[in-house]
């Protein structure tokens, strides 16, 4: 898989906010769950998890959409673009939906999680899928897979 040019920078769909990565993903994914559906108005939601420490946002601020717990939906209080998804302290990673950055092209879904709820036409390419969502002890596998694809 091509490795993204860092840092990344993206913005929602207003240009309001705007975020900056600036480590490469630890794995990028498909999710074909229904609340992914609704929110994205899609068959599944493109995400590319990074390191939370890599993660800023740059300019302007997000509300809280969608999910309301301890996992946050950020979005631009404006447009209301789904932009990323943050976790409890003791998963400190960021879920960045993939096209809110400015360049995907070096993007491909590296796994697809929920796909006993996906779209009967639906399909992503990914290499890797789960019926749910991964288990906490897939991911470090699933992590070093992925960083073992990327072309340096």
């Amino acid at each position: 898989m091509p490795r993204p040019t860092l840092p990344l920078e993206g913005g929602c769909r207003c240009g309001q906010v705007r975020i900056r990565v600036t480590a490469p993903p630890m794995v990028t994914m498909a999710c074909h769950c229904v609340g992914c559906q609704k929110m994205s108005a899609s068959a599944y939601s493109l995400s590319a998890m990074f390191p939370a420490d890599a993660f800023e946002v740059i300019a302007g601020e997000t509300v809280i959409g969608g999910l309301h717990g301890e996992i946050r939906h950020n979005h631009c209080p404006h447009c209301l673009s789904w932009m990323f998804t943050r976790f409890p302290a003791d998963r400190p990673m960021v879920n960045v939906r993939a096209t809110m950055l400015d360049d995907v092209s070096w993007y491909r879904p590296f796994i697809e999680c929920c796909t006993l709820e996906k779209l009967p036409w639906a399909g992503t390419g990914a290499t890797h899928g789960f019926e749910v969502f991964p288990g906490p002890g897939d991911y470090p596998g699933l992590i070093q897979a992925y960083a073992a694809t990327l072309a340096d």
